[in-house]
């Protein structure tokens, strides 16, 4: 049971509590202890109870883990942006020609094409066109005539069609028939205009 507490009654060594100065002191020690103690209780320096610690512990623990897992998409979108200019880099290498050997790979592989379908080549032309957008690729527009019959010009086609080097048929126009006399069992010889598009990629620090 608390009793009552009287400061007059309390006596320091060598002096008695009625001088002002040491019962001031008292009361000095008194209220600076009441602060510590309110101080303690309201910051909690010392860590705070066991379910204080287990909350901040498990709070912590769920930042970690949304942390790693935030790196774990990142890491994952990283490689897929890495595979896909992989894949892209090979992609040219493979199916676009390079801007140096341009003309003469794409017309050996016309002429390729065009003895084993059978047709013969006419004169043609070609021209690049800048794409918008890149500094490494452009344009090829290939325009050439061939002269053969009607199913050696279709295997033709077909096989510029499926050609490596990603031939793109845009336009097919007929000229004119041969004017010559059709011999019976004969086919006809016709001539055809073909426009053709592919890409041609300029190689980084080649040299021109």
């Amino acid at each position: 049971m608390v009793k009552n507490f009287n400061l007059g009654q309390i006596k320091l060594t060598g002096a008695s509590i009625k001088d002002p100065r040491v019962a001031m002191r008292a009361v000095i020690a008194v209220l600076l202890a009441a602060n510590v103690a309110a101080a303690v209780i309201a910051f909690k320096p010392f860590g705070g109870s066991a379910a204080d610690l287990r909350r901040e512990q498990t709070a912590v623990g769920n930042q970690i883990a949304g942390l790693e897992k935030r790196a774990a998409a990142a890491k994952l979108m990283v490689d897929k942006v890495e595979k896909a200019r992989r894949e892209g880099d090979e992609f040219l290498a493979k199916y676009v020609v390079d801007r140096r050997t341009m003309s003469s790979a794409i017309a050996e592989e016309l002429n390729r094409m065009a003895k084993d379908a059978g047709v013969r080549a006419l004169p043609g032309q070609l021209q690049l066109d800048p794409i918008e957008g890149s500094d490494t690729l452009e344009m090829a527009s290939i325009t050439a005539g061939y002269e053969g019959t009607y199913e050696n010009l279709k295997k033709f086609v077909e096989m510029v069609d499926k050609s490596p080097r990603f031939l793109i048929v845009e336009n097919m126009t007929v000229v004119s028939p041969q004017q010559q006399q059709q011999q019976k069992g004969q086919n006809q010889n016709v001539n055809v205009a073909l426009k053709l598009d592919t890409f041609v990629r300029e190689t980084p620090g080649a040299t021109p």
